[in-house]
């Protein structure tokens, strides 16, 4: 080494004792001053506390007990004109000295003693208002701000994720720690007996309700290196063990939680390529729910299990499609992602490998499909899903579903025979319900139609409107699907379905009437298997719907329409009185309401309708074009059913009011003009939201199949109202935008 080598080491030596003598100095300074810079800390942080949030915070009593620990005692945060938020009696405080460098405060360790922390509900006031309030004018203020600057979500999850993970210590010693919820009728409370972390080992105690229930939280964990595998479990007041639940959201929400176990486990936090990733994994063993809305009994889940990757990029969030789903012994990899920027994207996938059928069915959670419970398969199937929707384009909606299958075959049914509905049988239709009376689907019943002895002009005319590809399709119409999403999301309510006449059989042969999320997906998995499995020919399906389907109050099957409103066998009806047939379909209970004394039918709405349909039947080759209405004024109604005439004033048939100009509709516009389309149209879209909510007593489903040509709404009478030139001139705008609507809608029937 030569001379000038040694005097630069020596320099740099000098250079760093000078530097660790100053930090010395400085330190020793800092430690005689720190109880002072200590107390003047809490004393800001206590006014800032009163200015920002108005909270009365109290210390009693506040010094070091280590190089980097702090002791508090008798701690309150009370709120203004509120009850007390908490109440803290000693809790000691230890940082980590290398994040304290780099101006993060991370907790090396923490010890509490007898504390509250509460949630007080009083009328519409709460002791946490304050933070409402703060939210609510911080966003104000920074409205404009955020209209300039776009907000990173990567970095807001990012800093929330580190700002939590940091304040959990490595060594943990809690005793006594309640948190507690009130409203003005229940209370909640859960109290930390012990909550301990200490050699990275997690055990702890807690008292839901007094002696309600003993929960413990166990596992690992490793908060330097952000690890942690933590499970939850229950046991009573003689240490059996218990289901995890909470009795408070039972009864608020009249929801059933339960779980034997539930375990959590966080593998990876990490920034990479613009995107904030989380890795980890969650499972429940012996999960039961039961709400009016998911099925009618507790759902039994048995075991299920998620592997989550999530991402959060910069106007994005999702789970990445590395994850996988686990359901008893089947897995599926799923992907969700949601873009808040330029416009809302929601995107969704669901695939699965080829998988044992009957792990499949042995995965399906107890209670849910109970018409499939004990059902024997054989092969493999696979599923995959596709959903993606942008909110600027609704219409553009893509849906894709299929399960696709290799050998697979039904070796014995399960609670229900699918295959029952082949021979003759009993079928009971339910109101409200309760049973209405048993039907005899066969001929034993002398209103059992066959197919073959039923006018084509009714099967074509309900095909129509219903389901014009019923004969060609595998029990699901996609587009439909489609249709009905786009449409739904525009209209911010469930205005209209995909029901196939596969799926509407289903519902009403094998399914109880209660509207549940469970019922729903049970009648696609049973269709699934009728048209996949060919189990009840299509001719048979179609035979049973003509023979079961609602037509009236208490009027079931076409043999009973065709006599109730026509004094006619199946075989003897028109055109007009088949298309008739159809319209009432949706909404049977209102048949009557569209006929006027004498007989006829309504020219108002009806006529529309009846113009539609058999154009489409005549496009299609199903009927004779027909200049007129295509049987509209043949339709007469019984002569029993019929209301008299009642004599009117020729002064009153000689007033304006009794011509609607918004339903002219002359005989001569085409299919796509203005005319009976058009008005038919706006009195459908009009008037169907009071429909729906002025008919209890009607048991059809609310909303309805996108391909099906919907019966318009009864609506008041001419001389009810008088509407301005305004009026109809905004009705006629909003007519032009929901015939468009419409007509994507019926080429859903027509593709």
């Amino acid at each position: 080494m030569t001379e000038r080598q040694h005097k630069a080491l020596r320099i740099t030596g000098w250079v760093f004792l000078g530097i660790f003598l100053l930090a010395l100095v400085g330190g020793g300074i800092a430690y005689s001053k720190r109880e002072i810079l200590l107390k003047t800390t809490l004393a800001k942080a206590i006014r800032k506390a009163k200015r920002d949030y108005n909270l009365d915070v109290r210390i009693g009593s506040a010094k070091f007990t280590g190089l980097s620990s702090v002791a508090f005692t008798d701690i309150s945060v009370v709120p203004a004109d509120r009850d007390s938020l908490a109440r803290i009696q000693r809790v000691e405080v230890a940082v980590r000295f290398w994040p304290l460098l780099a101006g993060k405060v991370g907790l090396s360790g923490m010890t509490l003693e007898n504390g509250l922390i509460q949630v007080v509900k009083r009328d519409s006031l709460t002791n946490i208002d304050f933070l409402i309030h703060r939210k609510k004018s911080d966003s104000l203020r920074t409205e404009t701000e955020t209209t300039n600057r776009r907000t990173d979500l990567s970095d807001v999850t990012e800093n929330l994720i580190d700002n939590i993970l940091s304040k959990i210590p490595d060594d943990l010693n809690i005793q006594n720690l309640e948190f507690r919820g009130m409203d003005d009728n229940d209370t909640i409370s859960l109290l930390t007996q012990t909550a301990l972390i200490k050699n990275e080992q997690v055990t702890s105690t807690l008292k839901l309700n007094g002696n309600l229930a003993t929960w413990h939280i166990t596992g690992t964990a490793d908060p330097a290196d952000r690890e942690y595998d933590l499970a939850l479990y229950a046991e009573d007041q003689n240490g059996r063990p218990k289901p995890v639940e909470l009795p408070y959201i039972q009864k608020k929400y009249n929801l059933k939680v339960q779980v034997d176990t539930l375990r959590a486990e966080l593998r990876d936090v990490d920034r990479s390529g613009g995107e904030f990733r989380l890795e980890g994994a969650g499972s429940v063993r012996n999960l039961r729910i039961n709400h009016p809305a998911i099925a009618r009994t507790d759902v039994l889940v048995q075991r299920a299990a998620m592997d989550a990757n999530l991402f959060v990029g910069e106007n994005f969030v999702g789970i990445d499609s590395s994850s996988t789903l686990h359901l008893g012994t089947v897995s599926a990899r799923p992907f969700v992602k949601y873009t808040l920027t330029p416009a809302k994207l929601y995107e969704v996938q669901l695939h699965t490998d080829l998988m044992d059928a009957q792990s499949l069915f042995n995965s399906f959670p107890q209670g849910l499909f109970e018409s499939l419970e004990g059902m024997q398969v054989a092969g493999k199937l696979k599923y995959d899903l596709a959903f993606q929707l942008d909110t600027a384009l609704p219409d553009s909606v893509k849906f894709n579903s299929g399960l696709t299958s290799d050998g697979f075959k039904v070796l014995k049914m399960g609670k229900t025979d699918f295959a029952a509905i082949n021979h003759p049988f009993v079928y009971t239709p339910y109101e409200k319900g309760k049973p209405v009376r048993d039907i005899i689907v066969g001929p034993k019943n002398p209103d059992y139609t066959p197919l073959d002895q039923i006018s084509p002009d009714l099967r074509n005319a309900l095909l129509t409107s219903e389901d014009y590809n019923f004969f060609t399709h595998k029990g699901f119409n996609e587009k439909a699907f489609r249709v009905s999403i786009a449409t739904n999301f525009k209209e911010k309510s469930f205005k209209r379905g995909a029901s196939t006449i596969s799926m509407q059989l289903v519902k009403n042969a094998f399914l109880n009437r209660n509207k549940t999320l469970s019922r729903k997906v049970e009648e696609i998995l049973i269709v699934w298997l009728i048209e996949n499995q060919h189990i009840v020919p299509k001719e048979r399906m179609y035979e049973v719907y003509l023979n079961i389907i609602e037509w009236g109050r208490n009027i079931y099957g076409i043999g009973e329409a065709a006599r109730y409103y026509f004094a006619k066998t199946p075989a003897e009806l028109s055109l007009g009185e088949s298309i008739f047939l159809a319209f009432v379909v949706p909404r049977p209970k209102a048949a009557l309401n569209w006929f006027v004394p004498g007989g006829g039918l309504q020219v108002r709405n009806v006529r529309g309708y009846f113009k539609l349909i058999g154009r489409i039947m005549a496009r299609r080759g199903l009927t004779a074009p027909d200049s007129g209405a295509y049987g509209f004024y043949d339709v007469r109604v019984r002569e029993g059913l019929r209301r008299p005439v009642i004599a009117v004033d020729s002064l009153f048939q000689g007033d304006s009011l009794m011509t609607d100009p918004i339903d002219i509709d002359g005989d001569d516009e085409d299919e796509g003009g203005t005319g009976g389309i058009g008005n038919f149209f706006r009195k459908l879209f009009k008037g169907r939201n009071n429909v729906q909510e002025k008919r209890p007593d009607n048991d059809q489903p609310a909303a309805q199949p996108a391909d099906r040509i919907d019966a318009p709404t009864i609506e008041p009478a001419l001389t009810d109202t008088v509407k301005s030139r305004k009026q109809l001139r905004q009705e006629r705008r909003e007519q032009k935008r929901r015939e468009k609507e419409a007509k994507k809608a019926l080429e859903a029937n027509t593709q």
